[in-house]
């Protein structure tokens, strides 16, 4: 007599993208266009054209320090994270959605050497966080600046121009430094001043230390 077979939970996978009419394989794990169809409370009722819709924190759609600015009938991308979770609804994220646009970005930017801008928002062991458009960066405390910076608000929620130092999609890690930016900026102004001094040419610089022998002046970049 023949035994029946206990189905296994690829089977009941199966089963279930089969009635979802393959939603699972299509939708799931990608980034999709959806439309606001309500906004309940802090949260953004989304349609991205499956058999339930989502529901997305309104501060997932929120820039760091700001209020979201979202309306019915907007259209915004969202990360399908499952097609259906236990209460019947799509599992949706912004969050996810931004990231993994920023990090396909921030990719290129980086192998082309370029700056990109972002924004210090906390604080953390060591060094600062920094929002690059949707993905998080560590900035080391001894890459803000060139000299040692005591407060760092003023520097805070104001878009920033960073450079990337490395970056790891895999572990999700990104750092950047202010200072590599102000360094740069510094050698071409240093560059610059060289080109136009000429002897006997009378220019304003500050006084930066005394001695026996003498006083350092800093011309705009150059010591002298």
């Amino acid at each position: 007599m023949a035994t029946a077979a206990f189905p296994t939970r690829d089977d009941f996978a199966a089963l279930l993208n089969d009635s979802l009419g393959g939603e699972n394989e299509t939708f799931e794990g990608k980034v999709v266009t959806g439309k606001v169809t309500a906004i309940e409370n802090d949260l953004a009722v989304i349609d991205v054209g499956l058999k339930s819709e989502g529901r997305v924190p309104l501060r997932e759609f929120a820039a760091p320090g700001q209020k979201a600015e979202l309306n019915v009938g907007d259209e915004v991308q969202v990360f399908v994270d499952r097609v259906e979770n236990a209460q019947g609804e799509a599992m949706l994220s912004r969050d996810r959605a931004r990231r993994e646009a920023a990090w396909d970005l921030l990719e290129k930017e980086f192998e082309a050497g370029n700056r990109v801008e972002g924004v210090i928002f906390g604080r953390v062991k060591g060094g600062f966080t920094v929002d690059l458009g949707g993905a998080v960066a560590f900035l080391p405390g001894s890459q803000v600046d060139i000299r040692p910076v005591r407060d760092v608000t003023p520097l805070m929620d104001q878009p920033t121009p960073f450079q990337i130092l490395k970056m790891d999609r895999r572990r999700g890690n990104i750092v950047v430094s202010r200072r590599a930016i102000l360094e740069e900026t510094r050698a071409e102004q240093r560059s610059g001043l060289i080109q136009s001094l000429a002897e006997g040419q009378v220019i304003e610089g500050v006084v930066k230390n005394i001695t026996d022998y003498g006083a350092f002046v800093d011309l705009g970049g150059i010591d002298g």
